[in-house]
């Protein structure tokens, strides 16, 4: 008798090869090839659509969780991997189109077929010709090309918008690095002269006062009649000047007292250390013993220190004192 297994349907026949013109070993072939089928259309159509278009939707950014899938080729009994992937790009269904024009799968589609005795007329559908992935390899050869110049354009124009960005950025520092020099020229007794522009209104001039004449306030011309500001006068700088005029900022200069002393922001170590003796002592008990000693009380150099009463009241040799003569009169009443 002989036995046969049936790795399509995984079991064994005791009754031959005829277990595969059975009605449920075909049912079988008919719905794995159909899953497979399916998998070989969707790459040839991505072949043709690389072939007949520009090859944008070629070349993608190459993702780990969708580009790593893999396809059950049947015929070959193994995993193959659907897209490709050049250094960050993925290229769909790149690695199936290449391992269905291969040799290899070709020989084990031949053997698949007569092994399980399936149409030889859909043999075809599941290879690749190896002109039609030969197009397939050109097409992305000219998408990766045209993908390589539109990164190197936009990288073009990024680099052009940093160089202008920083132009932008120069010029507004002359501009100011100027206006911070014509100011330092203007500090003196004299007047500086308007620079070169349009005429302004000289009654406008006159109403803005400053150090030598500069406009320190601002320009109100732009605003619409009936919307001008409530004007509260200028600040006076005693002759210090402000960040306007180009002087340092008042938290940066070192000020000084009137004899000439510098002025020490926050408290001196001594106080510090008082304070960290205070903090200690906050955390002992307030009741303890000696808390409140009586620094007031009289007492001789001849005495010991004394560290207060348990009242924290008089001297120490009081208390004990006063307990013995209680407990005199505690025993002579009974």
């Amino acid at each position: 008798m002989a036995v046969h297994y049936c790795g399509l349907c995984r079991r064994t026949s005791f009754s031959g090869r005829r277990h595969l013109y059975s009605a449920a070993h075909r049912r079988r072939l008919r719905e794995a090839l159909g899953r497979l089928q399916e998998e070989v259309a969707a790459a040839r159509a991505a072949a043709a659509a690389a072939g007949d278009g520009d090859g944008g939707g070629a070349v993608r950014r190459y993702d780990p969780a969708e580009h790593e899938r893999r396809v059950w080729c049947l015929c070959c009994g193994r995993g193959v991997r659907r897209d490709g992937r050049r250094g960050g790009l993925a290229l769909p269904q790149a690695g199936l189109l290449q391992h269905l024009a291969g040799p290899e799968h070709r020989r084990e589609t031949a053997r698949f077929w007569r092994e399980n005795r399936a149409e030889a007329a859909l043999r075809e559908r599941f290879l690749v010709p190896a002109e039609e992935y030969e197009r397939f390899a050109r097409a992305l050869e000219r998408a990766l090309a045209a993908h390589q110049r539109r990164e190197e354009e936009r990288i073009r124009q990024m680099a052009a918008g940093i160089r202008e960005a920083e132009r932008r950025q120069r010029e507004t520092v002359q501009a100011a690095l100027q206006l911070q020099t014509e100011a330092e020229l203007c500090a003196g007794p004299s007047v500086c002269s308007p620079a070169a522009g349009p005429e302004r209104d000289s009654s406008h001039d006159a109403e803005q006062p400053g150090p030598s004449g500069v406009q320190t306030g601002p320009d109100l011309n732009w605003m619409e009649s009936g919307q001008a500001l409530t004007f509260i006068g200028h600040q006076e700088t005693e002759g210090r000047g402000n960040v306007h005029t180009g002087a340092k900022p008042p938290w940066l200069t070192e000020e000084e007292e009137e004899d000439g002393s510098k002025q020490q922001i926050g408290p001196s170590y001594e106080e510090f250390l008082k304070q960290r003796e205070k903090q200690k002592l906050r955390k002992l008990p307030a009741e303890r013993v000696g808390a409140n000693f009586d620094h007031t009380s009289q007492t001789g150099d001849s005495w010991l220190p004394s560290f207060g009463r348990v009242w924290n009241h008089g001297r120490r040799w009081q208390s004990r004192h006063q307990f013995r003569t209680e407990s005199g009169e505690k025993k002579k009443k009974r």
